[in-house]
């Protein structure tokens, strides 16, 4: 929807210091660019801001001086309806402050109005503090639905609103301009808003000042009273006294404690106010600080109006004025008479903690924070048989073995430093020049703050246990010799344990299995990326299994991809992922198995099935760690270990351009051939005893027994599926197994005759010969041409070079094929 032309035409576009400037006084006029306001809105608005200053002067209101600043804006810019909104005093709503023009209703409606984000043009000013226009209410997102009819209603439909904020930052209101149809402010329409609100909050910070001014003065009339009533609540007994130290003022609670009236205080160096016994030096210090005016702090007992005497701590200050001069004193008792009991109590305490001190079968001392000797019990004076005073200067002297007084002063060292607890073993110098060893053990104490006050160290004699450990020295290398001996004897054992039972389904213990189990376990703690080899159905996703399980990622993520399975123009989204719209389809973003295998092991399966631009992506990840999702250039770092395997033979569709030798070479870092069953044969009743009882308790069923031909029938077949052939024919033979003894019915394994002639012969060859076959067909169909739209390399869908290669290297005689 279009704004209509504006009543206003601009002077010129508007700049970004316009539209959010900072508030300028009346008057003001900009010079640059040829921005200067009309004369007469000047004029209007330097008038408006003297009569607004006039009337507060003359005490008129804030309304009326609001309303007065609207009314004049009203007539100044017809048709224009200007308001004030005022922020309430807990800063989350706005009050109508002044509209003349403003249809009652409306003002009702919008009374109070919370502030917010697209809270219409005043809410959201106010909590943005920063100027709103909206040119449009019907279509406006800023404008709450919810108030959107009503402004329409009354016929706003464009509002400008100004934050009114204070020299301090704080939100005072908000100015606003309505007008009855959508309008967008040119250069005149910003600076008479910005104008306008600049007179209101002049009129809302002097009504806010005079209000100040008005409470100050109320408050300073009643500041005498108040000072009366805080000292007479003040918890503890308030006196002032004249220069000369004689009483002035008292607070109630000194009349109440002593009983006695104003008069009577003032004679209390010859009343029985202060106990007799502290009465000469209480007179003796105040006389002394009167006349030095020095501050007084004494402690002393004084007279209840029962008769009872308590312990009161007494502090004054002179007050003295401009020149110096001392003009009255200032004195707080406090009663102490419970910390003064206190203080008896926890002398007396501390003389029993000592006799429990020195009754305890142990040296104890307590040193400051600062890691000197504070206190000893008799333990420790009577072995050392020194003096407390003697045993501070322990670092110099002979209280501790020569060797053990430097790591003893760096224990402490080390404490004083850290502040934590510490303990040390060393040897003590007896009175009779025996030395001893000792167990100490040392613990900080803390104040309320956790500040380090004391120490306590308690030491135990261990010297002998420290024989018993002398003793027990020649027994233990005797032990080691003994240890290392048997450690050398079990490392064939623990390996071999190792091998049988760290491989969960892994079963067998030929030496073609051991082989391949002994690589796992070097392999397997190392991030090496491993190729693993072999027949289909021979087992090499459990040996990836196995090695990820012994490698330190073993409790991240094992990722199992076989690619053989994926179409070759969804395996690189399927192994790096894509962005949502990466192709047709992608309708969001999808992470793939590289992300999902982050900081474990991803297992690439068949990977000689991999396109030719996967494997470049594939590439990239083992040489750099990273790689790009489908569609995205972001590049993503990753931590992951590569397990790859095949069953084909890599070489060969390297020499056939099917397969990159560099990424072969990435790959075969440590390679692992799994051996097919017929090599392994010596397995075969393991493993047929092993699958036997996982399928016989699947199915419910007790099989105790396994034929003894149905053993040799197994281990005399080739397996051309190997174990996952051998898998399936257990768990048909279980299915019909009818009583406790297994066995297998011969012919499901005769019939397999022509597939046990293919398995002797050796996969490399076979892949020759099938190459060879297509090659030689391809060349008869095209009479022995290679290159062209109809030749031999164009029918196979390989480049011609390498045709050539592969004929070379099958020998194929290309020209006596026709």
């Amino acid at each position: 929807m279009s704004s209509p032309e504006p009543r206003l035409k601009p002077e010129h576009e508007i700049q970004p210091s316009d539209a959010a400037g900072v508030l300028r006084p009346f008057g003001s006029e900009s010079k640059q660019g040829g921005n200067t306001t009309t004369p007469t809105q000047a004029e209007s608005l330097l008038a408006a801001e003297k009569r607004i200053l006039e009337m507060m002067a003359n005490g008129a209101s804030l309304s009326e001086v609001l309303n007065d600043l609207c009314t004049a804006i009203d007539a100044h810019a017809p048709p224009t309806i200007s308001m004030v909104c005022l922020m309430d005093p807990d800063g989350k709503q706005l009050l109508s402050g002044a509209g003349p023009h403003l249809p009652p209703a409306f003002t009702a409606a919008i009374t109070p109005w919370p502030i917010g984000a697209n809270r219409g043009s005043c809410g959201t000013a106010a909590f943005t503090k920063q100027r709103v226009i909206i040119p449009d209410i019907s279509n406006d997102p800023r404008w709450p639905d919810e108030a959107r009819a009503l402004a329409l209603s009354h016929g706003f439909c464009a509002a400008w609103s100004e934050p009114l904020i204070s020299k301090d930052g704080e939100v005072l209101g908000t100015f606003c301009l309505s007008y009855a149809e959508p309008r967008i402010p040119n250069n005149r329409d910003l600076e008479l808003i910005q104008a306008a609100a600049h007179i209101a909050l002049i009129a809302i910070e002097l009504e806010r000042s005079r209000l100040a001014l008005k409470n100050a003065v109320v408050e300073i009339r009643n500041s005498e009273n108040k000072l009366r009533t805080i000292i007479d609540t003040i918890p503890g007994f308030v006196c002032t006294f004249s220069a000369a130290g004689e009483v002035e003022l008292v607070n109630r609670q000194v009349l109440e404690y002593f009983g006695k009236t104003m008069e009577e205080l003032k004679n209390w160096a010859t009343s029985n106010v202060v106990h007799p016994d502290d009465l000469p030096r209480v007179v003796d210090s105040w006389k002394h600080s009167i006349e030095t005016g020095q501050p007084y702090d004494l402690e002393l007992r004084q007279r209840r109006a029962d008769g009872v005497y308590r312990w009161f701590q007494s502090r004054a200050l002179p007050t003295r004025d401009t020149v110096g001069r001392i003009i009255g004193w200032h004195m707080l008792l406090t009663d102490i008479d419970d910390r003064k009991r206190a203080e008896d109590a926890l002398r007396s305490n501390e003389q029993n903690l000592r006799l429990i001190l020195d009754s305890i079968p142990g040296q104890i001392a307590v040193m400051t924070a600062g890691g000197e000797v504070e206190f000893l019990n008799d333990q420790i004076r009577e072995y050392f048989g020194k003096t407390t005073e003697d045993l501070k200067n322990w670092a110099t002297n002979d209280t501790f073995h020569p060797d053990d007084i430097p790591r003893t002063i760096d224990a402490w060292r080390r404490a004083l430093e850290t502040g934590r607890p510490f303990e040390f073993e060393n040897r003590g110098r007896r009175a009779d020049g025996v030395y001893s060893w000792f167990h100490a053990r040392v613990r900080p104490l803390h104040d309320a703050e956790g500040r380090i006050v004391r120490w306590y160290v308690l030491a135990t004699d261990i010297d002998d246990r420290r024989r018993a450990e002398g003793e027990l020295e020649k027994a233990f290398e005797e032990i080691k010799r003994l240890k290392d001996r048997l450690h050398d004897e079990n490392v064939a054992l623990r390996e071999e344990i190792d091998q049988v039972f760290m491989f969960e389904e892994i079963v067998g213990s030929s030496p073609a299995l051991k082989t391949v189990l002994s690589s796992i376990v070097k392999v397997a703690p190392t991030d090496s990326t491993v190729l693993i080899t072999g027949e289909t159905g021979t087992g090499k996703e459990l040996i990836a299994r196995a090695i990820h399980k012994g490698s330190q990622r073993a409790s991240q993520a094992f990722v199992s991809v076989n690619c053989s399975a994926i179409p070759s123009s969804l395996i690189a989204s399927e192994l790096f992922g894509h962005e949502k719209g990466a192709f047709t389809g992608a309708l969001q973003r999808h992470q793939g198995r590289f992300e999902l295998a982050h900081s474990g092991t991803i297992f690439l399966d068949e990977i000689g099935e991999l396109p030719a631009e996967t494997q470049i992506a594939l590439l990239r990840v083992l040489q750099e760690r990273q790689f790009e999702r489908v569609g995205s250039s972001r590049v993503i770092p990753t931590d992951v270990r590569v397990i790859a395997a095949t069953n084909r033979d890599l070489s060969a569709a390297i020499a056939a351009g099917a397969f990159r030798t560099d990424l072969f070479y990435r790959l075969n870092v440590f390679p692992i051939r799994v051996p097919p069953l017929r090599e392994r044969k010596e397995d075969i009743p393991m493993l047929v005893e092993y699958f036997v009882k996982r399928y016989a308790e699947k199915a419910g069923k007790q099989i105790s027994k396994i034929d003894r031909n149905t053993l040799k029938l197994c281990q005399s077949y080739p397996w051309p599926g190997n174990i996952r052939e051998l898998q399936n024919i257990v768990e048909r033979s279980v299915i019909l197994c009818a009583g406790d003894t297994f066995w297998i019915d011969e012919a499901w394994l005769s019939s397999q005759d022509a597939t046990r002639q293919k398995s002797s012969t050796p996969l490399s060859q076979s892949l020759h010969n099938y190459e060879k076959e297509l090659i030689e067909a391809a060349l008869a169909e095209s009479n022995g041409k290679v290159a062209g739209p109809n030749g031999a390399a164009a029918k196979l869908g390989i480049p011609r070079s390498t045709l050539d290669l592969k004929i070379k290297q099958l020998k194929i005689k290309k020209n006596s094929i026709r």
